[in-house]
C-alpha cells in the first residue's frame, strides 16, 4: 500500500482480501491529517457502465466526479470499483465492502458514527442491500434509481433514507424504488424520503448528486446509539 495520500486529491488504491483485490477512489478533505479530528465518511458505489474499463471509470458520475471539480468536499470519499462479472448486491461484493470499510475505518481519521452510504442504478440496489445487512453501521443512506428486498423493511426502518427515482426510468423502473418506500412506513419507518424527478429517464444521479441538501442531509445524522444504551 503507497503511502497516505495527500487531503485534497482523489487517488486510486488497491485492498487485497485473500485472492480478492479491491481497486478504489479515495479522496481526503482538505485539513485531513492537520489536527486530532475524525471525519465523515462517505462509501460511493457505482453504476453497471462503470465496471467495464479502468479504475479511473469510477470518477464518471457522482460524488468522485464532483470532487475532481469541487476540492472543498467535507467527507472521506471511497468509490470502489466492482468487476463486471459481478454485481455489488451480490454476497462477495459485499463482504468486500465490508472489508474495505474495515480497512479504511482503521488506517484513517474516521468518524464511525458519520459513515454514509449512496449508489446509482447497480449501486442503488448494493446501497439496500448492504444498509439492510448492516443497519446499525450507518447514519444515512441515499440509494438512487435501485431496488431492494421488500422483506428487508423492518431492518431499515430506523435508518434515515433518501431515495432518488426518475419517473421515466426504464432500465430501473420507479416501482423499485416505490415499493421499498411503501415497505418501510408499513414497518413503521418515519425517517424515509423520497424524491421523484418528474420527466427524467435512468440518469436521475445527475440531479441527485448536484443537489446541495443531500450533503447536509448526510451531515445532519449520527448513528443511533444502540437501543441497550439509550
Amino acid at each position: 500500500m503507497a503511502d497516505q495520500p495527500a487531503a485534497g486529491k482523489q487517488v486510486e488504491q488497491q485492498l487485497v482480501v485473500g485472492d480478492a483485490i479491491v481497486g478504489y477512489q479515495l479522496f481526503l478533505p482538505p485539513g485531513y491529517g492537520e489536527q486530532e479530528k475524525r471525519w465523515p465518511l462517505m462509501l460511493f458505489l457505482h453504476g453497471r457502465g462503470e465496471s467495464n474499463g479502468p479504475l479511473s471509470l469510477v470518477k464518471k458520475w457522482g460524488p468522485p466526479l464532483l470532487v475532481d471539480t469541487n476540492p472543498e468536499f467535507p467527507f472521506i470519499l471511497v468509490s470502489p470499483q466492482c468487476p463486471r462479472e459481478d454485481a455489488w448486491n451480490r454476497p462477495t461484493q459485499q463482504k468486500l465492502l465490508v472489508a474495505l470499510l474495515d480497512d479504511i475505518a482503521k488506517r484513517y481519521q474516521v468518524d464511525p458514527d458519520r459513515v454514509y452510504l449512496t449508489g446509482l442504478s447497480m449501486g442503488g440496489y448494493g446501497s439496500w442491500t448492504l444498509a439492510a445487512a448492516h443497519p446499525d453501521r450507518f447514519a444515512a443512506v441515499a440509494p438512487i434509481c435501485g431496488g431492494g428486498n421488500a422483506e428487508d423493511a423492518s431492518r431499515l426502518k430506523d435508518l434515515p433514507i433518501w431515495v432518488f427515482h426518475g419517473d421515466q426510468d426504464r432500465a430501473v423502473p420507479i416501482e423499485r424504488s416505490q415499493a421499498m418506500v411503501e415497505a418501510i412506513k408499513q414497518a413503521g419507518g418515519e425517517r424515509i424520503r423520497f424524491t421523484t424527478l418528474e420527466h427524467v429517464g435512468h440518469n436521475s444521479w445527475s440531479a441527485a448528486y448536484a443537489t446541495p441538501e443531500l450533503y447536509e442531509w448526510f451531515l445532519g445524522h449520527q448513528r443511533a446509539a444502540p437501543a441497550s444504551q439509550n
